[in-house]
């Protein structure tokens, strides 16, 4: 049965539910407030989630949701809604871990080609970022310098390069006319058609 609940007879799954261990999740600092400000930008996002609870006493027990719930408190809510339910303690320990088990994988390829990885990270998805490429300037390279390749296969020397998309590198990457060809989110640059 689905019903708003006021959150202070809602209790945290501390294990009080017998045959029902406490919640074995936790969540960082950072994640935490990335939780807060998703709640707070789309707080639809919890009506179309909302919390799993089950009577306990007078109050409820929060069996998939305990996070959102800490963050909900956090951030002033009176009440959330939530689905009620009352199944053996067999099924409830089912619910509460399946609840959090990411059963899906992502598409790496397609999360760097046709998202925007600002956006993602500003919702909480971690995304790899070299956040220091801002800090480098044309005056860090000299492309006539020997160099020590990052990795070595097959006598193929492999070389980081660092763009700020694809039109700055396939400009860069033809000026110092190379063969390149574009795999994904990687460009694939072999040095020794390189005539500098």
């Amino acid at each position: 049965m689905n019903q708003k609940i006021q959150l202070s007879k809602i209790n945290l799954n501390n294990g009080q539910l017998e045959g029902v261990p406490k919640n074995p999740r936790f969540i960082r600092d950072d994640k935490f407030e990335h939780l807060k400000k998703s709640i707070e930008e789309d707080p639809e996002m919890i009506e179309l989630r909302e919390l799993i609870v089950v009577p306990h006493e007078d109050k409820y027990v929060c069996i998939a949701g305990n996070m959102r719930l800490r963050a909900l408190r956090e951030l002033g809510y009176k009440e959330a809604p939530c689905k009620v339910i009352d199944y053996d303690d067999k099924k409830l320990r089912a619910i509460a871990t399946k609840d959090n088990i990411p059963y899906g994988e992502w598409d790496w390829d397609l999360v760097a080609n046709e998202w925007d990885t600002y956006e993602l990270s500003e919702w909480g998805f971690e995304v790899w970022q070299n956040n220091n490429h801002n800090e480098l300037t044309e005056d860090d390279f000299d492309i006539n310098e020997e160099f020590d390749p990052i990795g070595e296969s097959s006598g193929i020397r492999n070389v980081k390069f660092i763009f700020d998309g694809d039109e700055e590198a396939e400009s860069y990457l033809n000026s110092i006319r190379v063969e390149v060809k574009k795999i994904g989110a990687a460009w694939i640059v072999d040095l020794s058609t390189q005539s500098i």
